[in-house]
């Protein structure tokens, strides 16, 4: 017989789980999950159920062909602070004061040296000989360790998508738009010349998650 502790870690897990997959996958309803999870639709429920009451998910009702409305859950923004954000109120802070001390230049000039600092860092990580598959999908390793949660998917037209499930500098990204332009600026220069990259998704505008189309 299980003891009330290790019922309780079990929860948490479960529920960690469900979470973490509606971040990375974005909107589903309790049997995609259930199915991911290997447990039944209705366990699912009482767990998502549980984390509506910690307002952490939400539901949209969805019209089916046949019987009642499915509920597709996703998370709400009060579930971010689960996941890292890369000490986001110090990175603000110190966005501010550089701005009222030096300006909008100096604030530019800080965000050159950082893009050549990444740039540097970056291509050792992403070896500009090998292909373009190859190049991406270092390059999402590389952002997964800083906690983009970041994996790649072939287009039919061959091209791949760079999708970032998470922004651990969101708060700071937001508050200085020019953070996500120089990244994107340093993904073209990792990756080479001859490849084109576009965002397709954004994050700070309101998207559900940052997506990168790639091609040569």
């Amino acid at each position: 017989m299980k003891s009330k502790s290790s019922n309780k870690s079990a929860t948490i897990r479960t529920r960690r789980a469900i979470l973490k997959l509606l971040k990375q996958e974005g909107p589903m309803d309790a049997h995609a999950l259930a199915s991911y999870l290997k447990v039944t639709a209705m366990a699912v429920r009482q767990h998502l159920y549980a984390l509506q009451e910690e307002n952490l998910v939400t539901y949209q009702e969805e019209q089916r062909s046949m019987g009642r409305p499915a509920k597709i859950w996703q998370l709400t923004s009060a579930a971010n602070h689960l996941f890292p954000e890369s000490y986001a109120e110090l990175t603000l802070s110190l966005l501010q004061s550089l701005t009222e001390a030096f300006g909008e230049e100096g604030l530019e000039r800080l965000l050159e040296i950082r893009t050549r600092q990444q740039i540097a860092e970056y291509r050792q990580q992403v070896p500009s000989d090998r292909s373009l598959q190859e190049r991406v999908e270092a390059l999402a390793a590389k952002r997964t360790d800083e906690g983009y949660m970041a994996e790649v998917q072939q287009e039919e037209d061959g091209s791949f998508l760079l999708v970032e499930n998470h922004c651990p500098i969101c708060a700071a990204a937001t508050a200085c738009t020019g953070l996500c332009r120089k990244e994107l600026e340093m993904f073209q220069t990792v990756l080479g010349e001859n490849t084109v990259v576009e965002r397709t998704e954004h994050i700070v505008a309101g998207g559900r998650r940052c997506v990168y189309r790639i091609w040569n």
